[in-house]
């Protein structure tokens, strides 16, 4: 009963700090979207993957993701499923859309490192948004010779296509009885780069050949102009399922400027790592649950 009361405690203080924050920053990890079924194992990976997992023996996503494919057509093969499921497929739970609703009437802004597009696709205001680490929706060259991005729908489209796989009226991808998929796309669909004809690579930051586009810095710069405006307000600083991967560009800003910001409260909704430091335990509200559940639980007590 009493570690019940506890996390409702938690819950309602939640609420109320919501309630009176002048403004919202939510800082999201990659534990927002696998509360929204965004999961890179388990059965959705043999789903769409179990032929490579076959063939390579790699157990997740992610893992494949950095394998050494022989060919670049083997490699979009792979990719392009990877890339389909989880940026142009809806995700399976309304996790993103449950938060839209809980700040939609807020001055809110989000830094996230997640590259997968939900707060978008949820209805997120794209100039109230900074995708730090890139988007799984966009090419660049992977030299690079120039600083700009550019969308792959239609040739990811085309891939999963190619090997096989039907994209339904609602956006899935489905693989018909009795077909088995192309492990590799046609030649003619492998992308290069249009200025020094270098195969282009996903815009994701995963070393210094990173491209940080005009719509990056642009985003950047709304991001710092959102923190200027603010700083001498009620903000709420709303951790998601933020990890220790890169805990530099959330986490630890956001105790920073909780620190240094004498009205701000400090959040840090996650699964198992629910923390604040001790200098801003006072202005701190951590629950340690499921994202989903607790704000399935914060709607249900808006009305």
């Amino acid at each position: 009963m009493k570690s019940t009361e506890t996390y409702s405690d938690k819950i309602s203080r939640l609420q109320l700090a919501l309630q009176e924050a002048d403004a919202v920053v939510i800082g999201a990890g990659a534990g927002l979207s696998t509360s929204a079924g965004f999961v890179y194992t388990g059965e959705r990976f043999e789903k769409y993957f179990s032929d490579f997992a076959d063939k390579y023996h790699f157990k997740d996503m992610y893992s494949g993701g950095f394998y050494p494919f022989e060919t670049l057509e083997e490699h979009w093969a792979y990719w392009s499923r990877y890339i389909y499921i989880n940026r142009y497929m809806n995700a399976p739970k309304s996790v993103y859309e449950e938060l839209y609703d809980l700040v939609r009437d807020k001055d809110y802004f989000v830094l996230t490192t997640n590259v997968d597009h939900c707060f978008q696709k949820a209805g997120f205001d794209k100039r109230r948004l900074f995708y730090t680490q890139g988007d799984y929706g966009l090419f660049q060259c992977s030299v690079p010779c120039h600083r700009a991005t550019y969308d792959n729908e239609d040739t990811i489209r085309r891939m999963v296509e190619a090997q096989g796989y039907v994209i339904g009226k609602d956006g899935t991808l489905v693989l018909l009885d009795g077909i088995t998929p192309e492990m590799k796309v046609p030649s003619e669909l492998v992308p290069y780069c249009p200025e020094c004809g270098a195969p282009m690579s996903m815009n994701l930051r995963a070393d210094n050949t990173f491209v940080e586009d005009e719509g990056w810095h642009v985003a950047a710069e709304h991001y710092s102009e959102f923190l200027r405006r603010h700083q001498n307000m009620r903000v709420l600083f709303l951790e998601l399922a933020v990890g220790f991967n890169t805990p530099t560009i959330v986490k630890y800003s956001f105790w920073r400027m909780t620190h240094d910001w004498p009205d701000a409260t400090y959040v840090c909704l996650n699964y198992g790592e629910a923390y604040a430091p001790d200098e801003i335990k006072r202005r701190s509200i951590c629950i340690n649950g499921d994202i989903g559940e607790i704000l399935s639980m914060l709607e249900s007590q808006n009305h």
